[in-house]
């Protein structure tokens, strides 16, 4: 999938809150797809409700089915909406009221999922985490972001420590009278900080705490909540990277998220509550929660892990049978066909994969269609500010079209190809910016009217920055960015945050960094570095300041240094550095 998060909308936000192989195929096991509808948009029904009751109806319908399968743990709608409910409680008691801001710093795991909808079950807004997040992009996140509440937990692999990297973020945490009711100068809206786990430390609610706050709150009080929110108020707040050296605030609405999810899974993938869906994607990701909400619609199963391992990954579509799946970046489809158990794995229930092969080298296309050949591969086009997918394949199209493209755009969006320059609209098979128009972009960019304005035209396009073009059947295909912006394994990195991380190292003068190639992620940072008159540093201390400031997939792989820079009449020729580099490395 292409993912891109970016940023262009009209002024202020609205609210506040703008604020493989597979063995042959076994007789008995094999289960014949249907064969898929043509897409009628005289059929087509408008379907939105609120990220809460979305669960709720699920529960109403499929209340013994399971819902969430993470590696050996599985919770059934009934168990799920339950835990949630008992969550939002607990939320109510510390005082989130609607409309706040509630931070995850959670791996994917059961809990992600629980609070997700908890939050939303509160009328507030879940603001996702990046959970290979640093201090310095932490502590960023919760000032900006005006959070109130942040649920984090110590439960954690060894390699992961939330709790140290929130002590360095939040300095004077440790030393907080009352965790109830922080007052921290670093942070002056934060309130309160969850701990889940066992362990204590200072500054936290821990979670028999937390639990024994929710028992005094009467259920009416969540559902009195719920029941105010409207499909237009902001659900979800993620943070993207953007040509700035900080994230934005992207604001996405209930209808927006539901919407998008709705048209996705329902009538496009044609799921149903049979199906299994499994995605490998950090629940943090738009990626992720896109097909989380398109399984939950239907009453589906979705599966995923806390964290993406190829012959885990292979073990669980097969024991678990999964009949969907949502794999899409290059560095998950390489590992998984490139390891030694995917040619005995018996994947010959899955029916459906988006697998953007039109991205993908060929080799991988190859290998997958021999492993699946009952499934039917899909292309999709999408990115943060439109709540996941503009276009996605018709299951009816072709082979061809499936693997060449990206899909035509789902039922209810628009899509222009203009001229950057003058912002004619171009043909078909013209490359040009992307625009996006419809009930799925954001709101706009939390508290910073400029870079909203930037995004979002007068007329309501979202100008997504995005290189594309469209064949004369429509369907979209993606070139590339028009922005200094680098996509690794999948995460959108603004070249600008790791030129600003590398220029507070003392003996750094001017920093550069451009996107090269690389065989698993696609592209990874390399930097160019002028340093001071004087100054020394060599290109391991340079990566090891960035690898304790910036998240690793961020660090530049490569070090160069400059001593006369490539200029035009005013700027750095980025591209001269990078070409350079990429003739060095033979790439």
């Amino acid at each position: 999938m292409a993912m891109k998060k970016k940023s262009r909308t009209k002024s202020s936000p609205k609210t506040d809150t703008v604020k493989a192989r597979s063995k042959p195929v076994r007789k008995a096991a094999a289960r014949k797809p249907p064969k898929p509808a043509k897409e009628s948009l005289a059929a087509l029904r408008i379907s939105v409700t609120t990220i809460g009751d979305l669960l709720l109806t699920a529960t109403d319908r499929h209340a013994n089915s399971d819902a969430l399968i993470f590696e050996n743990r599985k919770l059934s709608y009934r168990d799920l909406t339950s835990r949630a409910m008992r969550h939002a409680r607990s939320l109510q008691a510390l005082g989130v009221k609607p409309r706040d801001h509630v931070g995850l710093l959670l791996p994917s795991s059961v809990d992600f999922v629980e609070f997700l909808f908890a939050i939303a079950l509160c009328g507030a807004v879940t603001v996702p985490i990046n959970a290979r997040y640093r201090s310095h992009e932490l502590s960023y996140v919760i000032e900006n972001g005006d959070l109130v509440t942040v649920i984090t937990t110590s439960d954690v692999p060894d390699q992961v420590d939330f709790v140290s990297r929130l002590r360095s973020a939040l300095p004077t945490l440790a030393s907080q009278k009352d965790p109830l009711a922080l007052e921290l100068p670093e942070a002056p809206k934060l309130r309160n900080m969850v701990l889940l786990g066992k362990k204590a430390e200072p500054g936290y609610v821990g979670q028999k705490e937390f639990v024994k706050l929710g028992a005094a709150v009467d259920e009416d009080s969540v559902h009195r909540a719920r029941l105010g929110v409207r499909v237009r108020d902001v659900g979800l707040m993620l943070y993207t990277s953007g040509t700035t050296a900080n994230p934005k605030g992207c604001l996405i609405t209930h209808e927006a998220m539901v919407r998008n999810s709705i048209a996705l899974g329902r009538h496009r993938y044609q799921l149903t509550s049979s199906d299994r869906f499994w995605s490998p994607l950090p629940l943090f990701h738009i990626a992720a929660i896109l097909p989380l909400i398109a399984a939950f619609d239907v009453g589906a199963a979705y599966l995923t892990a806390g964290f993406f391992e190829a012959g885990q990954a292979l073990e669980m579509l097969e024991k678990e049978k999964a009949t969907a799946t949502y794999p899409c970046f290059v560095a998950i489809m390489s590992d998984l066909i490139y390891h030694p158990n995917f040619k005995k794995a018996d994947l010959s229930r899955v029916r459906l994969m988006n697998s953007s092969f039109a991205l993908q080298p060929p080799g991988i296309m190859d290998s997958m269609l021999k492993a699946l050949p009952n499934a039917i591969q899909v292309g999709t086009f999408g990115m943060t500010e439109t709540a996941g997918t503009v276009s996605t394949s018709m299951l009816t199209d072709t082979l061809k079209a499936r693997t060449t493209g990206l899909g035509k755009p789902l039922p209810g969006l628009e899509v222009r190809i203009v001229d950057p320059e003058s912002g004619a609209d171009l043909g078909p098979g013209k490359r040009g910016e992307v625009l996006v128009r419809g009930y799925s972009t954001l709101e706009g960019y939390y508290k910073d009217p400029v870079k909203t304005a930037a995004a979002i035209d007068e007329d309501g396009w979202y100008h997504t920055g995005d290189v594309g073009s469209r064949n004369a059947e429509g369907v979209m295909m993606f070139h590339g960015r028009t922005k200094d912006m680098l996509k690794v394994g999948g995460e959108n990195v603004a070249a600008a945050e790791i030129e600003a991380c590398l220029q507070r190292h003392p003996s750094v003068k001017l920093a550069q960094v451009v996107g090269i190639p690389d065989v698993r992620l696609v592209e990874v940072a390399a930097a160019f570095v002028e340093l001071k008159p004087g100054a020394k540093a060599t290109p391991e201390e340079l990566i090891a300041h960035c690898k304790a400031e910036i998240a690793g997939f961020k660090v530049p792989r490569q070090v160069r240094y400059v001593s006369e820079w490539p200029m035009s009449t005013s700027k750095i020729q980025k591209f001269r550095l990078r070409d350079e580099l990429i003739a060095e490395l033979g790439l």
